[in-house]
C-alpha cells in the first residue's frame, strides 16, 4: 500500500522546484497569472526575500508540491492508495484526489496565506522530547493559558502556539533536561483559537467553491481520518484553527497495512521533513509495542483498534473491542460526561486505548489522567 504525502510551511527553501517550472510551463504561466508575480523567480531566486513570508510561502509550496506530483504521474508512477498533507500540504492531497483543479487550489491557498499573514502578535515553538500531557501540565501550572498545542508531529515532538510573550515565557519552563525548545519564525498563533476570525472568513470563501468528492482517500489533519465526502468545506475551514494531528494520521495509515502489504510513504515536494517524522513515529511505535504508557496513547491506539474487531457496542465486549468501537465513533476532542462526576463536561485528549492489558480507557484533557470508557458518554 502507498501513501503520498505533501509537506507544508517550514519545508520551503530557495531553489525548490528546479526544472519543474520549465517542464510544466503552461501551469507555471497559469500560476503567474493568478498570483500576479513570477512563481519561478520566487522559488528559485527569492530576490525580495519573500519566500518565508506566509503570504508567499503557501502558494510557492502548493505549486512546487503540485508540479512534483504531476511529474510523478507523468513518469508513469501508479496513483497512491491514500493521500495526506501537513497543514498547507493537505490542499495538495485534495488536489491529487481531484477535489478541485490546479487553478482553484492555488486560489484557495492564496486566500489562506493572505488571511493567515494578517494575524500578528503570535508565536510558535517546537518542543522535542516531551509529551503533550507533560507540556500541558507545565503550561497549566504556570498560568500560560494563551498557549495551545498546535502540531502533534510525533509522540515526542509537539509545536506550541499562542501569544508571543507567553511562548517566550514558556521556553525556560519547558527547556529542561533532555527537552529542547525551538522558536519558529512565524507572526501568528497558527492552528489555535486565535485564528477564529480568519477561519470564519476562509469558510465563507470556501463556500463559493464547488468541491468534488475525493477519488482517493485523503487523511484530514483535523480528524486524523479520511475526509467525509460531504464535509470538505467544513473540515478545511476548521483546519486553520485546529491542531495538526500528524502523528495520529500516520499511525492510522500504518494500521491499515499488514505484514503482507505494509504501508509505504512517499514524500512529494521539496525536502524530507515528513519522511523523517514518519520514521520517528515508526520507531516510537516499535519501541513501545510491548507496553502502552500514557505518553504513547495517541499513537498506539489506532494500532490496537486496527487489530480489534469493529464491534458497534454492547455489554460483554472485550477491552480491545470496546476500544475499537469507541475510536470508530468518537474523534479526539469529543466532549463527554462521566458518570462519576456531576454536571462536568470533559474533553478527550487521545483516542481510546487498552491500559495494562485489560482496561479500556481514554485520556481526558485537563485532568491529566485516564477515564474508563464505561464511565463516559458523549455530552
Amino acid at each position: 500500500m502507498k501513501t503520498c504525502m505533501f509537506p507544508g510551511q517550514g519545508s520551503q527553501a530557495r531553489g525548490m522546484g528546479g526544472a519543474l517550472f520549465d517542464e510544466f510551463a503552461e501551469l507555471t504561466a497559469q500560476a503567474d497569472a493568478i498570483l500576479g508575480y513570477s512563481i519561478k523567480e520566487l522559488c528559485l531566486e527569492d530576490p525580495r526575500k519573500e519566500l518565508d513570508n506566509t503570504r508567499f510561502t503557501q502558494p510557492a509550496l502548493f505549486v512546487v508540491n503540485a508540479l512534483s506530483y504531476y511529474k510523478r504521474l507523468q513518469d508513469s508512477a501508479a496513483k497512491p492508495d491514500y493521500l495526506a498533507g501537513h497543514s498547507l500540504g493537505e490542499f495538495n492531497a485534495l488536489l491529487a484526489a481531484e477535489c478541485f483543479g490546479f487553478d482553484v487550489g492555488l486560489k484557495l491557498v492564496q486566500k489562506r496565506g493572505q488571511l493567515m499573514s494578517q494575524v500578528s502578535g503570535g508565536g510558535m515553538a517546537a518542543v522535542l522530547n516531551s509529551t503533550p500531557e507533560q507540556i500541558e501540565a507545565v503550561l497549566k501550572d504556570n498560568g500560560l493559558t494563551n498557549i495551545e498545542l498546535a502540531n502533534f508531529n510525533t509522540p515526542t515532538q509537539v509545536v506550541i502556539s499562542g501569544l508571543k510573550e507567553e511562548v517566550a515565557a514558556a521556553q525556560p519552563l519547558l527547556q529542561k533536561g533532555r527537552v529542547l525548545f525551538f522558536p519558529l519564525n512565524t507572526s501568528g498563533a497558527f492552528h489555535t483559537r486565535f485564528l477564529a476570525d480568519a477561519q470564519q472568513e476562509f469558510r465563507a470563501f470556501l463556500q463559493t467553491v464547488e468541491f468534488a468528492a475525493p477519488k482517493i482517500p485523503v487523511i484530514s489533519n483535523v480528524t486524523a481520518r479520511p475526509y467525509e465526502c460531504d464535509a470538505v468545506v467544513e473540515t478545511l475551514a476548521r483546519q486553520i484553527a485546529s491542531p495538526v494531528r500528524w502523528s495520529d494520521s500516520v499511525s492510522y495509515l500504518l494500521a491499515l497495512g499488514s505484514d503482507g502489504d505494509p504501508m509505504h510513504f512517499e514524500e512529494i515536494g521539496h525536502g524530507d521533513v515528513l519522511t523523517r517524522l514518519v520514521k520517528s513515529i515508526r520507531d516510537y511505535i516499535a519501541k513501545n509495542a510491548a507496553r502502552v504508557p500514557e505518553a504513547a496513547a495517541s499513537v498506539t491506539a489506532p494500532i490496537i483498534a486496527a487489530v480489534a474487531a469493529p464491534v458497534a457496542g454492547g455489554s460483554g465486549m472485550s477491552a480491545d473491542q470496546k476500544v475499537a468501537a469507541w475510536n470508530q465513533r468518537h474523534a479526539v476532542g469529543t466532549r463527554v460526561r462521566s458518570s462519576l462526576m456531576d454536571d462536568a463536561t470533559l474533553e478527550t485528549r487521545t483516542e481510546a486505548v487498552v491500559l495494562f492489558g485489560h482496561r479500556p480507557a481514554v485520556y481526558v484533557k485537563g485532568y491529566n489522567g485516564y477515564f474508563d470508557i464505561d464511565e463516559l458518554a458523549p455530552a
